[in-house]
């Protein structure tokens, strides 16, 4: 009882039940006007006959006089059919015809209408209705032309008992089909239910089912399924930081501990007291700008900064990187060259897209030495409907197979160990580029690197 209550309560039998309800509704008023409209035709032909039975009869009237009338009446009355023939003085009393009685008899002279007679040799409660006209003929007698009516009334009870019958096989057809549709619509919500139950107990990697269909749920469950690999993805990505942050930071805290327990415990001088302060202080700076990095790594993969953006121009945020790190790339010998376009249009965080060109050219002038000195190449240009940013090198370059792995954190790859750094750059710029809707690709430069950072354009997102 409990399945059929449910039944009953799923949208999809409710919707089956109001189609229900608007398709009899229907039914019944073109059922309705039908029979309403045969009515009128039948009313119609009828009253075409009657009105050519009076015109022929007044004819013989005319020509004959009354005994010629009688004469046609009674061979008309005994014909078979529902004609109607009564032919009476002007007090009413009867001369010829098929019935003897009818209350039109003594009415004024009008237009077809609805009345009762009786035929003769019936009882006199016995009434039959017809449409009649009555017709007074020269020498004030009356003539009253009819037919009857009872096919008429057969066809309307007919036409009632059709439209019962089919409303009642109706109702039937659509209970049963709202219950086979609603049951095959609880079945597959039930398998979702199931699904994400089993999803909250813990099983992260159950997907939602689909048919193949391509129809609503399916579409529903596709967007949830999405959303699982992205939460998916996420908790691996919380787990893998927990574990580096386990593992990597481990290192710099305990060298930080070790060299204040080793301050502490010496016995020096003041400069040598304030040396090894300085060294701590810069270590401490090292971990707050590691933290700093996976904090902005965290709000940018969980979108807490899409809140701050706005139309910016995404060649004057990297001309002005460009600006800031030219002296650098000078004081380090390095080449350091740009090719940047005007009026690139993003919708972003002006600071966030500073910070992930900032990490990209730091790490291009730090990891892109070649045989002689670091060469840089900053660029920025439309590529259809998006803006790229390229920062190339003509360094060491990274393994085909490692560029993937090379931007999630804390990764740092052999030839790059001996040198400062926590191996959060390319994440961050990574998930900078998430934020914005865009995209960071790792290709070769031959030799070297190329980061291209791709990101929509307002333009193309517009259109």
């Amino acid at each position: 009882m409990k399945t059929v209550g449910k039944l009953f309560r799923t949208t999809a039998f409710k919707l089956s039940l109001a189609y229900f309800v608007l398709f009899s509704l229907g039914a019944w008023v073109v059922l309705a006007s039908v029979g309403q409209r045969v009515e009128q035709v039948l009313d119609e032909e009828t009253a075409q006959t009657i009105d050519a039975e009076i015109a022929r009869l007044t004819e013989l009237y005319g020509e004959g006089g009354l005994r010629q009338l009688v004469t046609s009446i009674e061979r008309r009355a005994r014909a078979p059919g529902g004609s109607i023939f009564l032919v009476t003085t002007h007090a009413g009393e009867y001369i010829a015809g098929n019935v003897i009685a009818s209350p039109m008899i003594g009415a004024e002279e009008g237009a077809l209408d609805e009345t009762i007679y009786r035929r003769r040799g019936e009882a006199a409660d016995i009434h039959h209705h017809a449409l009649a006209k009555l017709v007074v003929l020269p020498g004030e007698f009356r003539l009253l032309v009819g037919h009857d009516v009872e096919d008429h009334r057969v066809l309307r009870r007919i036409l009632r008992q059709g439209l019962g019958a089919s409303l009642f096989w109706l109702a039937l057809v659509g209970t049963l089909g709202g219950l086979f549709v609603a049951n095959r619509m609880l079945e597959r919500v039930d398998a979702m239910s199931a699904s994400a139950r089993r999803i909250m107990g813990g099983d992260l990697d159950q997907r939602l089912d689909t048919t193949g269909a391509g129809d609503e749920l399916d579409r529903l469950a596709e967007n949830l399924n999405a959303m699982l690999a992205r939460i998916g993805e996420l908790m691996t990505g919380l787990g893998e930081v927990s574990d580096n942050i386990a593992h990597d930071l481990k290192t710099p805290l305990t060298r930080l501990r070790n060299r204040a327990e080793e301050a502490a415990r010496a016995n020096t001088g003041p400069e040598e007291t304030r040396a090894a302060l300085s060294a701590i202080i810069e270590e401490s700076d090292a971990l707050i700008r590691v933290f700093d990095a996976l904090l902005t790594i965290a709000r940018a993969e969980a979108g807490y900064s899409s809140e701050n953006m706005s139309e910016v121009d995404a060649g004057k945020i990297a001309a002005d990187i460009v600006e800031l790190y030219e002296p650098v790339a000078e004081e380090q010998g390095a080449l350091f060259q740009s090719s940047l376009e005007e009026g690139l249009m993003v919708r972003g965080n002006r600071e966030l897209l500073g910070r992930m060109l900032v990490n990209l050219v730091d790490n291009a002038l730090k990891y892109g030495a070649g045989d002689d000195k670091p060469s840089v190449l900053v660029t920025a240009r439309r590529v259809g409907g998006s803006i790229e940013i390229c920062v190339a090198d003509r360094g060491p370059g990274v393994p085909p197979q490692d560029r993937e792995r090379v931007i999630d954190r804390f990764v740092r790859l052999e030839n790059s160990r001996s040198r400062p750094g926590s191996g959060l750059g390319l994440s961050l710029a990574a998930a900078v580029a998430r934020l914005h809707h865009g995209s960071l690709r790792l290709e070769d430069n031959t030799p070297g690197l190329r980061a291209v950072v791709s990101l929509p354009s307002i333009g193309s997102s517009r259109g």
